[in-house]
């Protein structure tokens, strides 16, 4: 990154408030963060700290409060609904905690599925699948049912998935939650080469303090805000406010109230989210 580089994404005060029992709720608050192309970035914080929330606006599958997120210099949430549905099938992928796999189909044809939702030829999304399948180490499992693959497989099929049109962007929610330590730090060792051969940003939301080390980026959320994981850390220099590079965390799992809400909100919008 040079001083000069323009950021891929550059999020620029966001706030995200949630209604809960007639109270409202800011989960994130003010928050300022620069991601360029090709990163790595690990993003921590107990349960709450709203962490799923960023990485679902990340993911513009929610808008924020206020505040605004630039994708190479564009106004997302300017975008009508289906602008951004067609934003998200063309530049991002997600790998979720839970895989979502078809159990009645193949890791060939889970994986082909977006192709052929997109109205892709079969056997061009066949050979796209396989290449994929290939490359996340399942060579041999092609013909496989999710059932008869192991939990780190299935999630290996599910990042294919994810890379099927080649997203610039993927988003992994606690990718590794439900696997243990050996085959979670598999899944991110397959993140990191998808990245270094490919060249797609990766962001990842983990709990595990082990597998956040892998990548060269590490943030936690604290106080609806995003903070370097270590006091100083220069690999987050220039990506968020100078002033928070030495702060420390405070109460990072703690969503601060902001007022009460009418009846008519709260029954809009009654929930919180991690």
């Amino acid at each position: 990154m040079t001083e000069s580089e323009t950021p891929f994404i550059d999020i620029q005060g966001i706030t995200k408030n949630f209604v809960h029992r007639g109270e409202r709720l800011s989960v994130l608050e003010d928050l300022n963060f620069r991601i360029f192309p090709g990163d790595q970035i690990a993003i921590m914080g107990p349960s709450g700290a709203g962490k799923s929330t960023l990485l679902q606006l990340l993911g513009t599958l929610d808008v924020p409060t206020s505040g605004k997120m630039y994708f190479e210099g564009e106004d997302i949430f300017q975008r009508s609904s289906s602008g951004l549905a067609r934003f998200r099938n063309e530049q991002i992928g997600f790998v979720f905690q839970f895989h979502h796999l078809l159990p009645e189909f193949t890791a060939l044809e889970n994986v082909m599925m977006p192709g052929l939702i997109g109205r892709m030829g079969r056997r061009q999304a066949a050979s796209r699948a396989q290449e994929l399948l290939e490359q996340v180490g399942l060579g041999e499992r092609i013909h496989h049912q999710p059932g008869e693959l192991s939990g780190g497989e299935q999630q290996r099929v599910a990042v294919a998935r994810a890379l099927f049109k080649k997203p610039r962007l993927l988003l992994a929610d606690e990718p590794t939650g439900n696997l243990d330590l050996r085959t979670g730090a598999g899944i991110h060792a397959i993140l990191r080469e998808l990245n270094e051969t490919t060249g797609v940003t990766v962001i990842v939301v983990t709990h595990d303090p082990r597998l956040a080390e892998t990548m060269p980026i590490q943030v936690l959320v604290d106080q609806g805000r995003l903070i370097p994981r270590k006091q100083g850390d220069p690999q987050v220099e220039g990506r968020i406010p100078a002033e928070l590079m030495d702060a420390t965390p405070q109460n990072p799992g703690q969503m601060r109230p902001v007022g009460a809400v009418s009846d008519t909100e709260d029954n809009q919008n009654s929930s919180v989210a991690d």
